[in-house]
Formats: structure tokens, C-alpha cells, sequence
């Protein structure tokens, strides 16, 4: 058996896997231990957890090596110096969770086999106690592996191969980066194996990618109502550090509710290995229509793939929310948007993934809720998504962008788009990476979202010099009167119409095309009339 990899860091030989892809791989395989032996939806919760439970540990150990490298330490007293490495506020003030002893991983590999009472009983102890120590966790991590369901012999073996993975020691790479990497590409590995009860805690990463990219989130409050395992707020932060540095990861505060439980238990253990605070998505998870957790909040900026056409939803005719209109009890699309609106500071801004059916239903008084939300003045965009983007669903789908002030805002010195509303039709677009899977590429994003920026004005298109032209096929800006002519349909087919067919200048003239085509047909039916006449005399010949 050849030696195993290990990582090297400027403080020695550290054991354990070194690369992003490394890990990927080992906690997969972590997943397939327990595959054939519970449900999609209750293994993604194990491996999680565990993950979740090893990183807290990788990163409360390298803290303290670094506490323990401190050249002060030397000056506190002998007798003292465990106890230094044992005070917690040196691990909290630094955003690293406290793991109590009986909690860190080492702990936890050499007494998998001979715990009393199991390996489960160990691994749920430790997560109630890194629950005990960090109030952020409280009720977020699972409990489950001391089940009768559980085979002790593959749990085992999952310890063991998490055991090989490290999450820190990867260069200037924090340990959070890392395991946020992991975690996403478990998330997606996950949504591809629940199929469609994925639709729950996952949206395709290009699609959140594309509402971030038109948002352009990069200070204040950013809220999801129905965030599932919390992937707006990553990638919301990661637009912030990619455009403004690790300093800036604080300038967004982020506020979210989830009514399903187990998927509210993901989106707080993803928010905290990405290093956001937790708390944003509530301290328990509940209905939106049913209990609105932040009845008070003015966001300024709203992201959310709700639930497509819901119609089990906890519906009240008096809700003070249904500002335009009482949406159906057959279909909660409306009810999602006036929840958003009514959520939208004074110039906040909203992107919303729903199915086309909102852009054009008129059933049950939709119509007349598009048609109040159109005049109102909050649409300001709407995108046609190309299909098989979402592996959870065959429905087709499409983005509604809200604003409240469509106005310049003063120093911001945007273009004045009152009374108008961009369209924008990005069927034709994104890259199939299989046979059932499309993906939006960076082109593709960075088209959508300058089209936008360049019709808006924001300061982003100013920089890249951009300009905003109707391009048919493709976008078109129309008024609210050329809209409500289309009865207040919002599908973007019917404003931008058809692409211009590109001229090729080495094409043959179309005179001159009609005429070959048509010498050609001629010669074809000559050819045709001269092979009958053949067959007709040898035909004669046979019966003479």
C-alpha cells in the first residue's frame, strides 16, 4: 500500500489530505457507506453533521497550535499554560467555535471502537455539548446516531474515512473556505441523488449566481423567506469578497426562515462554516405565510426560489400583505410576491425564481394581481430562463426582479426608468453538461447581468462603458402602456421579438440562389423523366 498524502505547512508534516478535491472524494465515499442503508434525505444529515463536527474541530486545533506557538506563552507561568490553552474567549474572539474535549475529533477517532455505549453515543454526546458551548448551534446540529437504524459497523468506517480529511493546513486557504467548498459540493451532490425533494434546500448554483450578479448585494440587509440550506447568503457574501475583500464580509446582514426542519438545520451549519452568523435564519424554523418570523423587516435586498405553483399554504383573506389583490388558494406565486414587496425597504430591490405560469396566468384573479404589482411600478425586470436548469423540476422558469425606486437616486445617478420595465429573453442560452443538466456560463452571467446594469445605469456599467440598446431576440426596455396593451402578459417573447438574422457577406444572392435551385430541380426532373423512359423500354422488351 503506497504511504498517504500528507500536507506540508511552514509548521511541519501535518497527516491528512491536502486538496479541496482530496476531501471531496473521501466524504463521498463517506456517503456511499450509508447509501444502501437509509434514505437520501436522512444520510445527507449524517455526513453533514459529521463534517460539520470534524471542521469545528480541524479549526479549534489550529487555533490552539497557534496559541501554543505564541512566543508570549512562554512568559505565563508553567502551571498555567493548559489552562491559558483552555480559556475560551481565545477561541470565540477569533470566530472560532469553543469544541469542549470530549467533542474534538481526536477524541472522538481514538474512542469510536471502545465508547461505552458506542460510537453513536459518542458522536451524539459530542454534538450536544458543541451545542451547550456555542449558542449560535443551539438545536442545529443532528442527533441521530445512536438510532436502532443505524449500523454501528459502517458508522465506524464513516469515522474513519472523515478522519483522513483536514480541513485546515491548506496554505493561506482559512479551514471555512475549504469545508464551504465541500459543503456546497455535497449540497449539489446530494440534490442530484434526492432528485426531486431536493427542490427543498437546493437551487442550481448559476441561477443564484445570476440573481447576485444583476442584485449586486453589496451592503445591507438581504433576506430570503424561503432559504432553504442558506445559498443566497453564500453566494451574496462571496459577490461582497470577490468585489470588495474579506473586509467588506460584514457589510451584508443577513435574515432568513425556512419552514422545513431539517433543511433549517443545514442552512445554520452552512451560514456558520462560511463564517456568517447563523442567527440571521432564526432560532427555529416556521412557515412564512403562517408565522412571518420578521414581520418588521425593510430589506434592502430580497433573493428567494419559493416553492413552484404551491397550493398547501396557510391562506388568510385579510393578511395585511395582499396589498394588490388576494391570491388563489390554488397557487401561492402571488402570495410569494406580495410577501417580497411588502418586505422591500424604500429602495430595496427583489429577484425571484418562479414558474413562467406567473408571468401570463389569469386564473382565479392573478391577472389582476399582475396587472396592480405592473402599474404599481415595482416590476423592473423579467427574464426568461432556458430549460433544464433545474434537475428538481421540469417546470420552466423565470426570474421576476422588484425594485421600489426605479427613480436616478440622487447621487447614485442612475438612469430614470419610471413607467418602464426591462425584458430580457435568456432562453437560447447556458451549456448542457449532460443529458439532462443546463448551466449558465460566466458569459452567459456577465451578459445577463450587464444588460441589466447597462439599462439601470449603475455605477458597475459605468465603468465598463456600457450603453443600453433594445437588441431584438434578445432585451427590450418597453412603457407600462406598451405592457398593459399585452394585457399585462409579462413573458419577454412577446417584447422582444425576433433575433435579426446576421448578413454573410460570402452568402450567394438570393436571385442568384432561386435560379441554381431552380436549374437544378429542372435537370432533377429531366434525369427522373429519362430513367422512367428506360425502365418503361426494358419493361416492353420483357414482356415481348
Amino acid at each position: 500500500m503506497p504511504p498517504r498524502k500528507r500536507a506540508t505547512t511552514a509548521q511541519g508534516e501535518l497527516p491528512g489530505v491536502s486538496s479541496t478535491k482530496e476531501i471531496q472524494d473521501i466524504l463521498w465515499k463517506a456517503a456511499d457507506k450509508l447509501r444502501g442503508s437509509m434514505d437520501a434525505a436522512q444520510y445527507k444529515e449524517f455526513v453533514l453533521g459529521l463534517v460539520f463536527l470534524k471542521y469545528v474541530s480541524d479549526a479549534f486545533a489550529e487555533r490552539r497550535a497557534e496559541l501554543a506557538a505564541d512566543p508570549e506563552l512562554a512568559e505565563i507561568p508553567e502551571h498555567r499554560r493548559a489552562a491559558f490553552l483552555e480559556e475560551k474567549d481565545e477561541y470565540t474572539e477569533k470566530n472560532v467555535f469553543w469544541v469542549p474535549p470530549t467533542a474534538r475529533w481526536d477524541h472522538i477517532a481514538e474512542n469510536a471502537t471502545s465508547a461505552e455505549g458506542g460510537v453513536g453515543k459518542l458522536l451524539d454526546d459530542a454534538m450536544d455539548e458543541v451545542m451547550k458551548a456555542n449558542k449560535a448551534l443551539t438545536g442545529v446540529l443532528p442527533k441521530i446516531f445512536n438510532r436502532d437504524n443505524v449500523d454501528r459497523k459502517r458508522l465506524k468506517e464513516l469515522v474513519d474515512l472523515i478522519s483522513d480529511a483536514r480541513f485546515t493546513g491548506h496554505g493561506d486557504r482559512p479551514a471555512q473556505d475549504v469545508l464551504g467548498e465541500v459543503y456546497e459540493y455535497f449540497l449539489e451532490k446530494f440534490a442530484r441523488a434526492e432528485g426531486k425533494r431536493a427542490g427543498e434546500f437546493y437551487t442550481p448554483a448559476s441561477v443564484v449566481r445570476l440573481l447576485v450578479e444583476v442584485l449586486e448585494p453589496y451592503e445591507g440587509r438581504v433576506y430570503d423567506p424561503a432559504c432553504g440550506s442558506g445559498g443566497m447568503f453564500v453566494q451574496a457574501e462571496k459577490f461582497v469578497l470577490r468585489h470588495r475583500g474579506r473586509d467588506h464580509s460584514h457589510d451584508i446582514a443577513v435574515y432568513g426562515q425556512e419552514a422545513n426542519e431539517r433543511t433549517w438545520r443545514l442552512a445554520k451549519m452552512n451560514l456558520a462554516i462560511h463564517g456568517i452568523d447563523p442567527k440571521g435564519v432564526g432560532d427555529r424554523w416556521a412557515d412564512t405565510f403562517a408565522d412571518d418570523k420578521l414581520p418588521d423587516l425593510k430589506a434592502d435586498f430580497i433573493m428567494a426560489n419559493p416553492p413552484f405553483n404551491m397550493s398547501d399554504w396557510a391562506r388568510r383573506t385579510d393578511d395585511p400583505r395582499w396589498t394588490y389583490g388576494v391570491p388563489p388558494q390554488s397557487n401561492a406565486n402571488y402570495a410569494w410576491l406580495q410577501h417580497i414587496a411588502s418586505k422591500l425597504g424604500d429602495r430595496g430591490s427583489a429577484g425571484v425564481v418562479l414558474s413562467n405560469g406567473s408571468m401570463s396566468s389569469k386564473q382565479s384573479g392573478e391577472g389582476e394581481i399582475r396587472a396592480a404589482l405592473v402599474e404599481a411600478d415595482l416590476v423592473a425586470c423579467m427574464i426568461a430562463l432556458p430549460g433544464n436548469l433545474f434537475r428538481t423540476t421540469a417546470i420552466p422558469a423565470c426570474l421576476w426582479f422588484l425594485t421600489k425606486d426605479k427613480t436616478p437616486q440622487g447621487a447614485k445617478a442612475l438612469a430614470d426608468r419610471r413607467g418602464e420595465v426591462l425584458f430580457i429573453d435568456a432562453r437560447a442560452m447556458g451549456t448542457m453538461i449532460d443529458r439532462t443538466e443546463r448551466i449558465l456560463t460566466a458569459e452567459d452571467l456577465e451578459k445577463i447581468s450587464d444588460t441589466y446594469h447597462a439599462w439601470r445605469g449603475t455605477e458597475s456599467a459605468n465603468k465598463k462603458g456600457l450603453a443600453y440598446e433594445d437588441a431584438p431576440g434578445f432585451c427590450c426596455s418597453a412603457t407600462l402602456q406598451e405592457i398593459a396593451k399585452h394585457d399585462h402578459v409579462l413573458t419577454p417573447g412577446r417584447y422582444v421579438g425576433a433575433a435579426e438574422a446576421e448578413e454573410d457577406p460570402d452568402a450567394e444572392p438570393v436571385e442568384a440562389r432561386i435560379a441554381r435551385l431552380t436549374k437544378e430541380l429542372f435537370a432533377h426532373l429531366d434525369e427522373s423523366a429519362r430513367l422512367d423512359a428506360v425502365v418503361r423500354e426494358q419493361l416492353g422488351r420483357i414482356d415481348g
